[in-house]
């Protein structure tokens, strides 16, 4: 026996009926021997974690662009709270954490530079629009790895594709990460907006915060808690608690996501990516070398689109300064610019 096959007979032996066991995968893109040492699913979650697009969450913005400070969240912390969310639930209900642990770190692998002003933009300029989760699940599949993508299992790939909107996972773990997802963005948001001067916590209704709590830790305790004594053959809170959730999720559109102080360097956003697309597909011998199969396969704008959501925020502002903004120049000594 295997330390793999040792692991997935602990799964069958300590996991709820409902887990989804790594044994019993529906497999992956393209067949491959199986690990001696790791389940699938830990495959899987050390392929993400060691994958480029990984990396580069964390030159990604969350929420905030460019801010000034060190502890607010990036794309990449995001990521991590997500993580430890769904794993606690995971594994407090007894479902698969190496499952729940991949999606959580692999869900966010396709969002694009300076968060959602950056998806907003390529969606109005893709002809089929553009959603990050399925940039995601493009990435896995396709852009990773020389174009030979991770292999990941269908699990992975289908809590990846459906942690964001639309139907449910069909495993319960892509279901927590869905439900961690809005946990961790709402409470992380809540905490830097505070930091930013936009917010403070009496603003939150009351109600919410009597129901909720009055702070970060608080709060997610109480949901959380709430998930794992109320969850069975589905993810869900005890109805005051999602009522309350929902409302406070109402509330931060209005005092932060929509506030002028807070968003209003997003319309610079705007401007910046949709020149840039229209530049590349109006000089696509200009991409990078990597992105030519991808042109030549599926069209200028698919290989453009996948270059901009691929950059990270300071990347993305090199290449515009590189392309529309005039150099200095050196004659003599003496500096011009142009």
């Amino acid at each position: 026996m295997t330390i793999r096959e040792r692991s997935e007979g602990f799964e069958r032996q300590i996991l709820s009926p409902l887990a989804a066991l790594s044994s019993q995968s529906r497999g992956r893109e393209r067949e491959e021997q199986p690990c001696p040492y790791r389940t699938d699913f830990q495959r899987d979650r050390d392929r993400i974690l060691h994958c480029k697009a990984f990396r580069r969450l964390k030159h990604k913005t969350q929420v905030f662009l460019s801010p000034e400070g060190d502890h607010y969240r990036t794309r990449l912390t995001h990521t991590l709270e997500v993580s430890q969310i769904a794993r606690t639930i995971s594994r407090a209900l007894l479902l698969n954490e190496d499952l729940t642990e991949a999606v959580s770190l692999g869900h966010d692998l396709g969002h694009t530079p300076f968060g959602h002003a950056g998806e907003r933009a390529l969606n109005d300029v893709m002809p089929d629009g553009f959603r990050h989760y399925e940039q995601s699940v493009r990435v896995v599949s396709s852009l990773e790895n020389e174009g030979r993508g991770l292999n990941l299992t269908w699990e992975v790939r289908d809590g990846i594709m459906r942690h964001t909107s639309g139907d449910q996972s069909e495993t319960l773990e892509g279901s927590i990460v869905r439900i961690s997802d809005r946990i961790a963005y709402i409470n992380h948001d809540i905490d830097d907006a505070i930091r930013a001067g936009v917010l403070s916590e009496s603003d939150i209704p009351r109600d919410i915060r009597e129901t909720l709590g009055d702070r970060r830790t608080t709060r997610i305790d109480t949901l959380v808690s709430s998930i794992v004594e109320n969850s069975g053959d589905t993810i869900r809170m005890a109805p005051q608690i999602a009522e309350a959730f929902d409302q406070l999720h109402e509330f931060m559109f209005k005092a932060v996501y929509y506030n002028p102080v807070a968003k209003g360097e997003e319309v610079k956003v705007d401007g910046l990516i949709k020149r840039m697309f229209s530049f590349y597909v109006s000089n696509p011998e200009r991409l990078p070398g990597e992105y030519h199969g991808i042109m030549e396969r599926e069209g200028t704008e698919r290989a453009v689109c996948d270059y901009i959501a691929g950059m990270t925020d300071n990347y993305l502002l090199d290449v515009y300064h590189s392309l529309f903004i005039p150099r200095c120049w050196e004659v003599k000594g003496i500096n011009f610019t142009g």
